[in-house]
């Protein structure tokens, strides 16, 4: 962002009369209480501190999510030798499998590894949103309160909170979102193709981490193209498309190997199969679209943001360049909330990829409505009860979730069930968390459990690695798996015929987590 020129900037510099008698002035008397208030960066700096301690906390103790399961256990897989698509079904774009792969091969193979990057990564991206205002804001008395009020906005958001500490996509799709915006910024302020290759780069691998970002790609290429400012374009754009081949090279083996399974479980999967077996859809999706009505948060936010946007095109008297950024704020959070919406069915998590830059937007809404009560430089306690009223309301919004004890400490139950009543060569039919736990390689086709709702052509089925649930019903009856370890309903189970098929089980005390083993034939029907 280019800077407003600062009107205190031009005023004189008061000096002594000539032949004055020089004076030499006593050094300020500062109370040590208050003396970390005085360097610009203490604050900012603390706020950074608290903010990815709280991640990493909750990330440890806990975060998590049902879905998580098959991206962990994916990542097992990776680190095992195995390849998505190739060798096991994976809806998903696989950056963010083979990242915790790596970090897996550092750490050891535990969902703690995958968490404490997530909750780095989700640290580092609002941070690095933050940054961005803290040295870029126009209004310079706005500078340290804007990059606290995008920390408070995005990082006590509740989405943000519980879904950027685990081991899905989200966290690193948005560092990489952010990333690649600030590199966009540099890349028309300089001459030259590496600041494009950036943003290009940047931009690829946060859709390859989850395609949900993949609506940035378009936006900020075309930004970069009409706002450039210096340099030819031409070079830019070349620049940029290099840079975002780059993130794409992995998918060339996979594509020439198996193009027709890559498109389907990255494509044809969530555009004609993804709502299979689930009759209530389109009703969720309404509530989700709507659920912000009911969420103080995104009311708030909401305010800030349209305040922010008129401000910045009526009230700024901003120069177009100035201005700009602010647009590619708006137009990224527009373009990534239609993207996100069309996803059928939609989360309320999905849209945390959005936060930064709603967050940025929100700075210029607050600063604007302070500067109409209250003296504009003097911003600090605006700031601190906008942070309050998000801490208040992420504490009651985690307070309400809570059920207990962690979820991962009730599947580690259940694992060590499963591993004490069966061995580890025989095969289980379980859910992808728990095979994630026992470290046990799935039998074929078992890797992602929504796999088994789809009906397709044998070839097909074969090719993809899945078997339908009639398949797998028949699989249980005839004994073909020593144990069941699931955290299904009791309805799913039943129509499985898993309780029927198995004389032993144990329960965790209070919650829907079983482990069925010691197979018993079926009963020959009597005869009449």
């Amino acid at each position: 962002m280019a800077e407003a020129s600062n009107p205190l900037a031009s005023a004189p510099q008061f000096a002594e009369p000539p032949g004055a008698p020089e004076t030499v002035a006593a050094p300020p008397v500062i109370p040590r209480r208050k003396k970390i208030w005085r360097r610009p960066w203490a604050p900012f700096a603390l706020m950074a501190l608290l903010l990815t301690a709280g991640l990493a906390v909750y990330a440890q103790t806990l975060a998590f999510a049902w879905d998580e399961g098959f991206h962990l256990l994916a990542a097992q897989l990776i680190k095992a030798g195995k390849t998505p698509y190739l060798d096991f079904f994976f809806p998903q774009a696989p950056l963010n499998a083979y990242w915790n792969a790596g970090w897996m091969r550092l750490f050891g193979d535990t969902w703690r590894t995958a968490h404490a990057v997530a909750g780095v990564m989700g640290a580092f991206g609002v941070l690095l949103a933050a940054h961005a205002v803290y040295v870029r804001f126009p209004i310079a008395g706005w500078r340290l309160a804007g990059a606290l009020t995008v920390v408070a906005v995005a990082g006590l958001n509740h989405q943000f909170v519980d879904y950027s500490t685990i081991g899905q996509g989200y966290a690193l799709c948005l560092f990489l979102l952010v990333a690649a915006y600030r590199s966009t910024l540099w890349a028309v302020e300089h001459r030259g193709w590496r600041p494009a290759a950036a943003a290009g780069f940047c931009v690829v691998a946060a859709a390859g981490a989850t395609l949900l970002g993949s609506a940035a790609v378009p936006i900020l290429l075309v930004w970069l193209l009409v706002y450039n400012r210096a340099g030819a374009r031409w070079t830019k754009l070349a620049g940029f498309l290099g840079g975002a081949a780059l993130p794409l090279l992995p998918f060339v083996p996979m594509v020439l190997r198996a193009a027709r399974v890559v498109r389907f479980d990255l494509i044809e999967y969530h555009l004609l199969y993804r709502q299979v077996a689930w009759d209530g859809a389109t009703k969720h999706d309404a509530d989700v679209l709507t659920a912000w009505a009911n969420d103080p948060q995104a009311i708030l936010l909401a305010i800030l943001v349209a305040t922010g946007l008129f401000f910045v095109r009526f009230r700024s008297n901003w120069d177009r360049a100035t201005r700009a950024p602010f647009y590619l704020c708006g137009w990224l959070a527009l373009g990534l909330s239609l993207h996100i919406s069309t996803a059928h069915p939609t989360f309320a998590r999905y849209y945390l990829l959005t936060l930064p830059f709603l967050a940025t937007l929100a700075v210029a809404g607050l600063a604007y409505i302070v500067s109409q009560f209250a003296r504009p430089m003097q911003p600090r306690w605006p700031v601190v009860l906008v942070s309050s009223i998000l801490a208040i309301s992420l504490a009651r919004d985690l307070y309400d979730d809570w059920d207990g004890a962690p979820w991962w400490g009730r599947l580690s139950n259940i694992a060590r069930k499963l591993d004490q009543v069966v061995p580890r060569s025989a095969p289980v039919f379980a859910d992808e968390s728990i095979y994630f736990l026992t470290r046990r390689t799935p039998p074929s086709g078992m890797e992602h459990d929504d796999s088994h709702k789809l009906q397709l052509k044998p070839e097909m089925e074969k090719r993809l690695h899945i078997f339908p649930k009639a398949e797998l019903t028949k699989q249980i009856a005839a004994g073909r798996f020593a144990a069941v370890a699931s955290c299904e309903d009791t309805d799913a189970l039943d129509d499985l015929g898993v309780p029927a098929a198995f004389d032993k089980k144990f329960e965790d005390k209070g919650q829907d987590c079983a482990v069925y083993w010691k197979w018993k034939p079926p009963t020959a029907p009597k005869k009449k």
